[in-house]
């Protein structure tokens, strides 16, 4: 069985898309802000199905990207990388199957880890996003994530921000 058969959910998710990522610490205060354009890409031919790079800009000029190849089994995804290690699943008690949740640590930090949960729109052109990050069993920072969907065709916008690139 394929991903996209054996996850319709995170198939839902395939494409790119434009959003604000906005952090608070523990006590609530907004600790820092940028822009996101995510290319979520799910191709079945690959060693790794799914496959998301994160392009952020901060209002100062500050630029990152940060790419993350997973593999499918066991009926998730999974991340094990230089950054991150842990997976994604979708929510089976969800009715309707808007939310995926993922869990994740840093790779070093093994006492901070990560739960996120992710809500897709019913008509999949918007989802929101918000992480709880956790050291010691307390919450340390927490994260709030707004986007819309730009395109379906990842591999397009791909094409053009590889062109622009060089």
């Amino acid at each position: 069985m394929g991903i996209r058969e054996a996850m319709p959910l995170l198939a839902r998710h395939e494409g790119v898309w434009d959003g604000v990522y906005i952090y608070y610490d523990a006590a609530g205060q907004k600790i820092d802000e940028h822009k996101s354009r995510l290319l979520c890409r799910v191709d079945e031919d690959s060693p790794n199905p799914y496959h998301q790079t994160n392009f952020y800009t901060w209002d100062d000029g500050r630029t990152e990207i940060r790419d993350f190849p997973a593999e499918y089994r066991d009926g998730r995804i999974w991340w094990d990388n230089e950054l991150i290690v842990g997976w994604a699943a979708e929510v089976a008690l969800d009715d309707k199957n808007r939310t995926l949740m993922l869990y994740w640590q840093r790779t070093g930090d093994p006492d901070l880890y990560l739960y996120e949960m992710i809500q897709i729109s019913d008509d999949g052109t918007y989802r929101c996003r918000t992480w709880h990050w956790i050291r010691g069993g307390r919450i340390e920072t927490r994260t709030s994530i707004e986007e819309r969907l730009v395109s379906r065709d990842w591999r397009g916008i791909e094409a053009e921000m590889a062109k622009s690139a060089a």
